[in-house]
């Protein structure tokens, strides 16, 4: 089917991750995803979900009167409209990102999404999934994500962070401390140590709700 996308959720909540932290959003969670990384806490929705046309998408998103709107997943560019969803978000006046595993291609989304772009650690079970060429693509308006399962992640990502200059090409590097793995106030302390320029977040849905469907 053509313009339809197979949707697990959609809700408004507050952002618990990334530069937008803590405002108002509406999440729009796709379906489906290629990788299995470790730490997933989205498993449920690799399957299931409900087919809706865009027009129906971007008419629940409405009912909410959110100025920013998140297209998350599963792994969102797995479904080729996506990329249609995007574009029409952004022309109705939206502040778009989206959130993708970095192992597919990223160059099609339009350029006025914010593209929150995972790089995968070793500790996540998927780094042989990244797909380093998307980084040639990223912008000042996009951001990019560590999730940090042990130390030898941290250090693994400081040094992906030197050798592409990561710091220099994306508006935000983020750097998160995997739930239940390592101590958020370690990686705090790592990064300070090491006088990183890149952003420690703790992922607020969990704080708030313990990562509940919906919210």
């Amino acid at each position: 089917m053509h313009n339809t996308l197979r949707i697990t959720e959609i809700f408004h909540s507050l952002q618990g991750e990334s530069r937008t932290s803590g405002l108002p959003t509406v999440f729009v969670r796709l379906t489906g995803c290629p990788l299995r990384c470790l730490y997933c806490d989205t498993a449920y929705a690799f399957s299931g979900g409900e087919i809706h046309s865009l027009e129906a998408i971007l008419g629940r998103i409405a009912t909410f009167k959110a100025r920013h709107v998140c297209v998350t997943g599963g792994e969102p560019l797995a479904q080729p409209d996506c990329i249609g969803l995007l574009e029409q978000l952004c022309d109705a006046g939206y502040q778009v990102s989206l959130e993708t595993s970095g192992a597919l291609d990223i160059s099609p989304v339009d350029e006025r999404v914010s593209r929150v772009v995972d790089l995968k650690t070793p500790g996540s079970g998927e780094v042989g999934r990244n797909r380093y060429e998307n980084i040639a693509f990223l912008t000042r308006h996009d951001q990019l994500k560590f999730v940090i399962c042990s130390r030898g992640d941290y250090d693994w990502a400081v040094s992906k962070l030197i050798e592409y200059r990561l710091d220099e090409r994306v508006g935000d590097v983020l750097f998160s401390p995997s739930h239940g793995q390592v101590d958020p106030r370690a990686l705090a302390e790592w990064i300070i140590e090491d006088n990183l320029p890149v952003r420690f977040q703790l992922q607020l849905h969990k704080l708030l709700w313990n990562d509940e469907p919906g919210h």
